[in-house]
């Protein structure tokens, strides 16, 4: 949706961005002691780009993603998915998942719903920054530089109660009240502006010497 805005909007807005110091996983105090978790995905590494078979640009589906070191007295996991570099003034919401087993645990590519695609897993999404129940494919204007999306796993105590399709705000609540632990994993997507395009295709079409 946003490939098709003008290079200059993404050029004018390159420095407006919502920050890391924003997304969920900075916003809470999890209890002392508790623990971190490890967040993965088979799809891409730590601060890698994201495959664009997960974004706008391709099919959109959700991306894998794994976490380890879930505390035993944990009663659930929520996911959160944020982009910290959004031209807004908080994160970007790109899905939002509650109610998970209280374990370590996986979500299979696909997993959420997305547009054109059923979910592929029993799962309960929030709303996203659309105000969707689903996986938002990332979506950034071209020029405006790279975006890291936040992908953060929480363990909850039992007493958390995020019912329907919870938003954002709703799950800060519940994690300042009931965390025990996070983590997250940050990929990477960019689109870059007409220059850049055309100097990457001259890089690629260049001959040997």
């Amino acid at each position: 949706m946003l490939e098709h805005l003008p290079d200059v909007v993404g050029l004018a807005l390159r420095d407006q961005r919502a920050g890391l110091d924003k997304i969920a996983f900075n916003q809470v105090n999890l209890r002392q002691g508790a623990g971190a978790l490890t967040v993965a995905s088979l799809a891409f590494t730590d601060h890698a780009p994201i495959p664009a078979d997960y974004t706008a640009d391709g099919a959109g589906v959700s991306p894998p993603l794994q976490w380890t070191g879930v505390p035993p007295q944990a009663a659930s996991v929520v996911v959160i998915v944020e982009d910290a570099d959004a031209p807004t003034p908080q994160p970007l919401v790109h899905a939002i998942v509650v109610g998970l087993d209280g374990a370590n645990g996986s979500l299979a590519p696909g997993a959420l719903p997305s547009p054109g695609h059923d979910p592929m897993a029993d799962v309960t999404a929030g709303r996203n920054s659309y105000l969707q129940a689903s996986w938002l494919p990332p979506d950034p204007p071209p020029g405006h530089g790279t975006h890291r999306y936040v992908f953060q796993v929480f363990a909850l105590e039992a007493g958390a109660r995020l019912d329907g399709t919870p938003g954002r705000s709703a799950v800060l609540d519940a994690l300042r009240e009931h965390g025990l632990a996070g983590g997250y994993l940050v990929g990477t997507y960019e689109r870059p502006d007409g220059a850049e395009r055309v100097a990457q295709r001259a890089t690629v079409t260049a001959p040997l010497a």
